[in-house]
């Protein structure tokens, strides 16, 4: 039995989880970064720390601290509970039980806040949700996107995948997506159909290995380059 969401959930993930997500090298660290759907993550304010450049957005940032721990804490209990009753479906390598996922979740979301307020200040933290993006052509030389995109494949269709991706290959001249797999530990079926119509526009794909795994067998994440 596969972990139910009725919504996408405010749950973020470390720096160091996005470096392994992302195989990102010392390489990267010159690159500007947009990463979006970012959630609570903690990944722009520690990266940002190290000197990277990092912009963020997502529309949960239009709203303020309280509201957003809120809603974590809302969802918190109840998805380490399903995690709970579904042992077969997690590798615990990175996190090492459910308790140790559920402490790193709340370490996350608190480094996320601290970081918040400023962070919008100085335009790290921007609203804004795909499948628009505000950002001029090739803008960016990296995009991210981690658990939103090919993981909700149950709640958004095809043509707002596909839509959402030419839009993340415009503004960036690399894109990394992880995980590939939707909630129910299957290939998202969005991916093979938006691979080909990438294809035919002249966006070459490949399917990579990273050194990240939680749910059971997402361990590639998809990357588009431009030719």
């Amino acid at each position: 039995m596969a972990v139910v969401l009725q919504n996408v959930v405010p749950f973020g993930r470390s720096a160091a989880e996005y470096q392994r997500m992302f195989n990102l090298t010392a390489q990267d660290q010159q690159k500007t970064i947009l990463s979006v759907a970012d959630g609570p993550a903690s990944f722009n304010a520690d990266m940002t720390q190290q000197g990277w450049s990092v912009i963020s957005m997502d529309p949960l940032y239009a709203l303020d601290s309280a509201d957003i721990w809120q809603r974590f804490m809302e969802c918190l209990d109840p998805i380490i509970e399903q995690v709970n009753n579904t042992p077969d479906d997690w590798v615990w390598s990175y996190h090492q039980s459910p308790a140790h996922l559920k402490q790193n979740r709340i370490q996350v979301m608190q480094r996320f806040l601290a970081d918040y307020a400023g962070g919008k200040q100085t335009g790290r933290y921007q609203v804004g949700s795909l499948p628009h993006l505000a950002y001029p052509d090739q803008a960016f030389d990296l995009v991210l996107c981690s658990h939103f995109l090919f993981l909700y494949s149950a709640h958004f269709d095809v043509n707002f995948h596909l839509k959402s991706i030419q839009e993340m290959v415009r503004v960036g001249r690399e894109v990394r997506i992880f995980p590939l797999l939707t909630l129910d530990l299957q290939l998202s079926p969005h991916l093979k159909p938006i691979q080909q119509e990438l294809a035919i526009s002249g966006i070459p794909s490949s399917l990579v290995s990273v050194s990240y795994e939680l749910q059971k067998g997402a361990n590639q994440m998809l990357v588009l380059r431009h030719t």
